[in-house]
């Protein structure tokens, strides 16, 4: 049997993820969720629908290293095996502000470094021809300018300024690309099996960050190339997970569909990316 974990299954695009890998009954599907109440409820609505009584859930906050650090040990003790596919999918929109426990700005922490800490620590639980998957947006290419790199530091600790900009989100999307694309390296270099990519499932009205009619059929007019489809691209998610003609490469940005595409330019850089990795072990603590 293989094991999925999909953080953020409670709802959303991790929901529908989730529900369709677990039609198949040779699956495992693990719902890592904040809320342990919303996530017990999903697992069940799932096992009820699929028939597939081995969809559980776990709990973890991607925004909390503790919490992160709880749910590998939880997983070492849980007696499933090996990870077949990680998907690293939970997230929160750019309206949120504030500083997490561990000190850190929350989007920053939430969408990226949690996620960071969490695919370091299940690692050695990975199945060796296993796959890992990090949920991205087009918006690290954000439409509102030019992006600039000024380095993890201002991303984990901003200015007063920074704290409050509409940037973050796309500076943490970028930073899932960044991640996928060194982790990518890294496992190469150490010739392993395991495949990491990153995939993009457009805008859409979700709890994630609700969008009225009104607004959707604006960004559908002037902006239909970041507007995504929630049946679409969850059944795309899910294909890229159980179907072995997919993702079998590694370092690919999938699009709404299970087609590779280019992300942005300033997502390639490699300097970044590592500059990213070598702070982000910092700061989780990691040698």
């Amino acid at each position: 049997m293989r094991t999925v974990m999909i953080t953020g299954g409670n709802s959303g695009l991790g929901y529908e993820t989730a529900r369709k890998i677990a039609k198949d009954k040779d699956y495992r599907v693990i719902l890592a969720c904040r809320n342990p109440e919303k996530a017990n409820e999903a697992a069940e609505k799932i096992r009820e629908e699929t028939g597939n009584d081995n969809v559980v859930s776990m709990t973890v906050d991607t925004a909390s290293l503790a919490s992160v650090r709880k749910l590998a040990e939880d997983y070492e003790n849980s007696g499933y095996g090996t990870i077949y596919a990680l998907v690293l999918n939970a997230g929160i929109n750019g309206m949120h502000t504030g500083m997490t426990q561990d000190g850190m700005e929350i989007v920053f922490e939430t969408n990226h470094l949690g996620h960071f800490l969490m695919a370091n620590l299940l690692m050695p639980y990975m199945d060796p021809d296993g796959k890992i998957f990090a949920t991205s947006s087009d918006m690290h290419d954000s439409p509102m300018g030019k992006m600039v790199w000024e380095g993890t530091e201002a991303l984990a600790h901003p200015s007063e300024e920074g704290k409050e900009s509409r940037m973050r989100y796309s500076f943490s999307k970028l930073c899932n690309l960044y991640f996928v694309y060194e982790l990518a390296r890294r496992l190469k270099d150490s010739e392993s099996g395991i495949r990491v990519n990153a995939f993009n499932p457009g805008m859409m009205q979700t709890n994630f960050a609700p969008v009225d009619k009104a607004r959707a059929a604006m960004v559908k007019m002037t902006m239909p190339k970041r507007f995504g489809d929630l049946e679409k691209s969850s059944d795309a998610y899910a294909q890229l997970v159980v179907n072995d003609e997919f993702a079998v490469t590694s370092a690919n940005y999938y699009d709404r569909s299970t087609t590779a595409v280019k992300s942005s330019e300033l997502s390639y850089n490699e300097d970044n990316a590592k500059e990213l990795w070598e702070s982000s072990e910092r700061l989780c603590g990691l040698s």
